[in-house]
C-alpha cells in the first residue's frame, strides 16, 4: 500500500538511506536538510566530522548495496580502496601488529564526503523524492497520537503521512516529543572524552608494505591512544589520531608527537614523512548517548528515527554509518508487514532498531569502561565481558579460526553469540 507523504529531517546517509527506503511506500518525500549542499566531496558544516576517518563495516555496505545496487562498485570506480580487511588491514594492539589473515570479507573505504555524494545523487534521482537544502526544522507538528509533519523555521508546515527524524545526535527530539504531550525516551549516556585530529597525506605504494590500511588500538586502562591510515580516493590518506578522556592532539606539534608514540611504524612513518594534502582538524564527542525508543509504553503514530537520533556512537569504533544503514533496510521490510501507519509500526520498527543498535553499544561501552575515568551507568557484567573480550582478542593473534570469526562479529555480520559458544570458548582457552 502507497501512502501520500513523508518527510525526513536531515540529508545525512541515515536520511538518504531512510529517504530511499521510503520512496518505495510513499507518493512524495521530502528530505530537509539545515546545510546547503554542494556537489563535490568537501567536508559540510552540518557533519562536523565528515573530514574524519570512516569506516563503512561490511554489514553497512551489504546494507547499502541492498538499497542502491552497485554502490560499493561505483565507489570503487571513483577511487575508493577494496580488500579483505584480514589481510589489507594491518591491526597493532597488545604490541604487535597482528598475523595476517584471510577472511573473504570485502571492505570498501572512501571518503565520508564521496560516499553521500554518490548516495545523494542516487535519491535525487528518484521519482517523488525532493531534497530541500538551507532548511532547517523546528518542531514537530501533530497532537497527544499522531505526528502530522514539521514546522521549518519560516512556519511553514509540512504535512506527513510519517516524519523520519534523521537530526544526528543534536537532534531535539527530546523537547519535541514533549512539546506535543508525548513521552519522550529515556536517555543512557557514557561520559568518555573522546576526540581526534586528521590530516589528508598523499598516499604512496609502499607506505605500508602488502597492508592497505592501517589501524592501532590502546591496551585499556593504561594506554589512551588511537591512530588510522584509512586509503581514500584521490591517492589519499585519511589519517585519524585520536583517544579516550581527552588524549587526542590539538595542533600539528601534538599531532607529530602523538603519531610517534603510536606501536605501529607505518602510521608514524606516514605522518613523520609524508607529504600533507591539508590543514589538521579536530572533533570532539565527550559523550555517546542512546535513545531507548523501545522503552516507550506508547510510541506516537507517524513519528521515527534513525542512525544518531536513536544511538550516538564512541566514532572510533566506526559503528554509526553501519547501524543507520541497517535500520532503514529493516524500516522497509517493516513497511512491507504493515499496512497502515500507525503506533504498532513505530513501536515495531523502534523495538527492531534496539536490536540493531544492542551489539554494537554492548562491545563500545564495554570497551570504554575499560577505563576508570568513564562516567555513566556501566553495564551489567562489564568486568567479566571485558576479561573474556581481551583474552579473545588474544586468541585472534594465534588462531586464523577464531580470527575470522571475530572479524565477522565485529563487522556485524555474525552474531556475538559465535563468540561464546562452547566450541569458541574451549578454542579461545586452549590458545596460549
Amino acid at each position: 500500500m502507497r501512502h501520500a507523504s513523508a518527510v525526513v529531517i536531515g540529508g545525512s546517509l541515515a536520511g538518504l538511506a531512510a529517504a530511499r527506503v521510503l520512496a518505495g511506500h510513499f507518493e512524495r518525500v521530502v528530505v530537509v536538510e539545515r546545510d546547503e549542499l554542494a556537489d563535490d566531496t568537501e567536508p559540510r558544516r552540518g557533519v562536523p566530522q565528515g573530514g574524519h576517518g570512516h569506516v563503512l563495516l561490511v554489514a553497512g555496505q551489504r546494507a547499502l548495496d541492498a538499497l542502491f545496487p552497485g554502490l560499493m562498485a561505483e565507489l570503487v570506480a571513483a577511487g575508493a580502496a577494496e580488500f579483505d580487511p584480514g589481510l589489507g588491514l594491518s591491526f597493532s594492539r597488545f604490541g604487535a601488529i597482528w598475523p595476517r589473515v584471510r577472511t573473504e570479507l570485502r571492505l570498501v573505504t572512501a571518503s565520508r564526503p564521496l560516499l553521500e555524494r554518490c548516495v545523494r545523487r542516487r535519491v535525487q534521482a528518484l521519482a517523488g523524492v525532493e531534497l530541500r537544502t538551507g532548511t532547517a526544522v523546528s518542531a514537530l507538528v501533530g497532537d497527544g497520537e499522531r505526528i502530522t509533519g514539521v514546522r521549518l523555521d519560516d512556519d511553514t508546515v509540512l504535512a506527513a503521512d510519517l516524519v523520519a527524524d534523521c537530526s544526528g545526535r543534536g537532534g531535539r527530539s527530546q523537547q519535541w516529543l514533549r512539546d506535543l504531550g508525548h513521552p519522550a525516551p529515556r536517555v543512557t549516556e557514557m561520559k568518555i572524552g573522546v576526540g581526534y585530529a586528521t590530516r589528508l597525506f598523499r598516499r604512496r605504494p609502499d607506505d605500508l608494505g602488502e597492508a592497505r590500511a592501517a589501524f592501532t588500538l590502546p591496551d585499556p586502562p593504561a594506554q589512551l591512544r588511537a591512530g588510522l591510515a584509512l586509503p581514500v580516493e584521490g591517492d589519499r590518506w585519511v589519517v585519524s589520531l585520536g583517544g579516550w578522556h581527552n588524549a587526542f592532539p590539538r595542533d600539528e606539534a601534538a599531532f607529530a608527537a602523538h603519531a610517534a608514540a603510536l606501536p605501529h611504524p607505518g602510521l608514524a612513518s606516514i605522518v613523520a614523512d609524508g607529504e600533507a594534502l591539508s590543514d589538521l582538524t579536530v572533533c570532539t564527542l565527550p559523550v555517546s548517548r542512546r535513545r531507548h525508543f523501545e522503552r516507550l509504553r506508547g510510541a506516537p503514530a507517524g513519528y521515527l528515527a534513525l542512525g544518531d537520533a536513536v544511538c550516538s556512537f564512541n566514532p572510533i569504533y566506526g559503528q554509526g554509518m553501519t547501524c543507520a544503514a541497517v535500520e532503514a533496510v529493516a524500516l522497509g521490510e517493516l513497511l512491507q508487514r504493515h499496512t497502515a501507519v500507525t503506533a504498532a509500526l513505530s513501536l515495531d520498527y523502534f523495538r527492531q532498531a534496539a536490536r540493531i543498535v544492542a551489539t554494537p553499544w554492548r562491545f563500545a561501552s564495554g570497551g570504554d569502561f575499560a577505563y576508570p575515568q568513564t562516567e555513566g551507568a556501566r553495564p551489567l557484567g562489564a568486568g567479566l565481558l571485558n576479561a573474556y573480550a581481551r583474552r579473545l582478542q588474544l586468541a585472534s593473534m594465534r588462531n586464523p579460526d577464531v580470527r575470522r570469526v571475530f572479524t565477522s562479529v565485529q563487522h556485524l555480520i555474525l552474531d556475538p553469540t559465535a563468540l561464546t559458544s562452547p566450541a569458541m570458548i574451549a578454542k579461545v582457552l586452549r590458545t596460549r
